[in-house]
């Protein structure tokens, strides 16, 4: 099998170029402007700590921090590109082996590019990297029941609802309700890109 880091997935549908690559040092300075300007948009879903915060730590920092996770196995931090254009990111964290073959998934994306198929294909994308290169088994997404969005992208993707966790994760200073969403590689024998591209076809 060939190595399953640094890795590029791309799928070009009617929205545009969609790719998954490594985030890299030089997406720094678009990095911090897209979070910036999509603050408001993006802060009432990010994880915080219950314990005093850290000092902030730059996106060089935080990018050698996901770099030793994905070359570790625990990982794969992807950036998000629309025809060229950074729009977000998606990282597949938790990679277990052994008897449990799962992962989860976690992702963001700037305002001015929702609504366009760009998370569902990444995600589809993710899944099925994560069923083929990895030899996983499940996959899961977390969200917040007041996260429309969110819960629209599983929807559209067929992700089982299995439940609610209570005060699953802090965020903005409380621990927060999530459900959790998962499928496993039986359900999409076909690959989730698949699935994904002929339903986004018929809309």
């Amino acid at each position: 099998m060939s190595k399953p880091w640094p890795v590029t997935l791309r799928d070009d549908g009617p929205s545009g170029s969609v790719v998954l690559r490594p985030l890299r040092r030089r997406d720094a300075g678009e990095w911090m402007r897209l979070r910036a300007v999509n603050a408001a948009w993006l802060e009432p879903w990010e994880a915080t700590s219950p314990t005093e915060q850290p000092a902030t730590s730059t996106f060089g920092e935080y990018l050698r921090v996901l770099s030793a996770q994905a070359r570790s196995g625990s990982a794969l931090p992807f950036a998000v590109e629309l025809d060229g254009a950074l729009a977000g990111q998606l990282t597949v964290s938790s990679i277990t082996y052994g008897s449990l073959c799962s992962a989860s998934i976690g992702y963001w994306i700037g305002r001015e590019y929702a609504g366009r198929g760009v998370i569902p294909t990444s995600v589809a994308m993710a899944t099925d990297y994560c069923f083929t290169a990895l030899g996983l088994h499940r996959i899961e997404i977390n969200i917040r029941p007041e996260n429309g969005p969110s819960l629209r992208v599983v929807e559209k993707l067929g992700f089982r609802d299995e439940g609610l966790r209570e005060r699953y994760l802090h965020i903005q200073g409380r621990w927060r309700d999530h459900r959790t969403f998962a499928l496993t590689a039986e359900e999409v024998p076909e690959g989730l890109l698949a699935r994904w591209q002929r339903l986004r076809d018929a809309l």
